[in-house]
């Protein structure tokens, strides 16, 4: 897959297909459109292709960046997993935002990137203050014979899959649906960092995770996890919160990796939420909490079997 930079950029070499939308977890209403995309593109000789914005869309509107499910890179390796031949990268900045839906579609897809096919979920929206809808891009691709696919909403158990409500079961702890709605398991990228090292005062030390990027923090609470560090994946049990014991005043999440010891301060590591074990506990005092983690550790290697010999 090819990734380019498209501010000082004209597609000269290829005719393309292209999906568009912020792709933020690209997940399965996602990838329905861009597997579209790429089917379309084979049938017409076409390459392939996907508008990303650098930073999202609402940042540039509002000033402020929601919480997010994906780091560009993570975009970039799923949108190859799907067959992408191209990704078309640029900066959503006020040029960009002050753009009428006819300048987007002409100056932009047509002009700048050689489109020949475009497709978008139901609700896309383009062009200074998100004035273009579908029926729109449709009466303006017309008069250049530019095709337009509009993907219908997908539904799971009788709600549309949308990021905004990934979001919000993420934040409930709601994994299996995460994970139905994903196709995988959520994960963040975060930084080791260091800590007080209370765990490994008290037997199980631990691995303090710093997300890289604003993700959406899951729920409080003690979680089931795997963790990658160095390309290999590790069994480990996670605590996201406050760590109410010690009266913590940040949010912090603490990884305890099993059978490990290796000293991984400051390296990038993968953190993958399976399955959601407790809520939060203040204990009153730490042979109780000692206890608590030994429980803890346990239940997420019975899980894990469980998990592994289904």
């Amino acid at each position: 897959m090819e990734i380019l930079n498209i501010d000082d950029f004209t597609e000269n070499r290829y005719q393309t297909a292209i999906a568009l939308g912020n792709f933020d977890g690209v997940h399965h209403g996602h990838q329905v459109l861009i597997k579209n995309m790429v089917k379309n593109a084979k049938i017409k000789g076409l390459k392939s292709s996907v508008l990303l914005f650098q930073n999202h869309t609402k940042e540039c509107i509002n000033g402020t960046c929601p919480s997010l499910m994906s780091t560009i890179q993570q975009k970039y390796d799923l949108l190859n997993k799907l067959g992408v031949d191209m990704v078309y990268n640029i900066e959503f900045n006020e040029t960009i935002m002050k753009l009428s839906p006819e300048e987007f579609v002409i100056d932009m897809l047509i002009n700048k990137l050689n489109v020949k096919s475009i497709f978008i979920g139901y609700d896309y929206r383009f062009g200074y203050k998100a004035k273009g809808d579908s029926n729109l891009l449709r009466a303006i691709c017309n008069s250049y014979g530019i095709y337009v696919e509009v993907l219908e909403p997908i539904t799971f158990k009788d709600e549309v899959v949308s990021s905004t409500r990934i979001r919000s079961l993420i934040e409930e702890a709601k994994l299996e649906d995460v994970k139905a709605l994903l196709g995988r398991n959520y994960s963040i990228i975060g930084k080791v960092v260091s800590g007080k090292s209370l765990g490994s005062k008290l037997g199980f030390p631990t691995a303090n995770i710093e997300p890289i990027i604003n993700y959406v923090i899951p729920k409080h609470g003690v979680y089931s996890t795997e963790i990658i560090v160095n390309n290999k994946k590790y069994l480990s049990a996670t605590s996201v919160g406050y760590n109410p014991t010690f009266n913590e005043k940040t949010i912090k999440i603490e990884t305890h990796i099993i059978d490990f010891a290796n000293d991984i301060y400051d390296e990038n590591v993968k953190l993958i939420f399976v399955d959601y074990l407790r809520e939060e506990i203040e204990f009153s005092d730490l042979d109780s909490l000692v206890n608590q983690i030994k429980k803890d550790i346990e239940m997420v290697k019975t899980r894990h079997n469980y998990l592994q010999n289904m």
